[in-house]
């Protein structure tokens, strides 16, 4: 049977999604040995994202094949309590035929930024901390150039093959005051990203906020779609990949 699930985790402790060389903690690594636990059997689960060190999710989708002879209930709950308390399945279901990755539609995730005048330890591993204020009306102007379908090699590589054009449906900030400070919250949602893609728009944008660097910098470094290696890349605290659409 073929089993798809909603996974939530805090990826502090993690060396991101993807199963690396062992004694390595990741999150692919901690599900699959919970499913060993309760089954006996190996399997490999599938993500619809490969989130990188230090990055959380609430809505990371995974796929895998199981044999379970009881409910999909008793399935997600046996999983939950073989895994960390820091990583929990939301939901679980059969869905023959589906992958995870291949059968997205897009992938939403938001990227927390505040500025705070002390920093914040509650927030240490949730939100990239700054003091310098931000020129949110920049960063609107800076946030939709990378709205449409663009060659996006400046802002990362593939995770596979050489094509670097995605589409990005949705490309936004919001913000509000909150007991710890002034929190921006960077929404972008696309048909894929490249790796560390995210991290990258990012930090154009606060440097854009800072005036640090100009919008029309930040147009023309895009038009050259030629990644270049010193671009700043914002910490992975912020970031969670909070939803991944299909057409369903």
């Amino acid at each position: 049977m073929r089993y798809r699930a909603t996974l939530a985790y805090d990826g502090t402790a993690y060396q991101g999604f993807q199963r690396q060389s062992e004694g390595k903690a990741t999150i692919q690594g901690a599900v699959e040995q919970a499913i060993a636990t309760i089954s006996g059997k190996s399997i490999t689960i599938y993500g619809a994202g490969r989130t990188d060190t230090g990055v959380h999710a609430t809505g990371q989708v995974i796929g895998f094949e199981l044999d379970w002879p009881h409910a999909d209930e008793a399935l997600l709950k046996a999983i939950n309590v073989n895994l960390p308390l820091d990583i929990a399945l939301q939901d679980i279901r059969q869905q023959p035929d589906f992958h995870p990755r291949y059968d997205a539609f897009s992938r939403l995730y938001r990227y927390r930024v505040l500025i705070a005048s002390q920093r914040q330890p509650l927030l240490l591993n949730r939100a990239w901390q700054l003091q310098r204020p931000l020129n949110g009306t920049l960063m609107e102007e800076a946030a939709a150039l990378y709205i449409g379908e663009k060659d996006f090699a400046a802002l990362g590589k593939p995770t596979q093959g050489d094509v670097t054009v995605r589409t990005v449906y949705r490309s936004e900030w919001a913000v509000r005051q909150d007991e710890f400070g002034t929190l921006w919250t960077y929404t972008v949602e696309a048909n894929g990203f490249l790796q560390h893609m995210v991290r990258r728009m990012v930090a154009m944008l606060v440097q854009v906020g800072q005036e640090r660097m100009t919008v029309e910098r930040l147009g023309e470094l895009l038009e050259r779609a030629k990644l270049v290696e010193s671009l700043a890349i914002a910490p992975p605290q912020g970031l969670t990949l909070e939803v991944v659409r299909y057409n369903e």
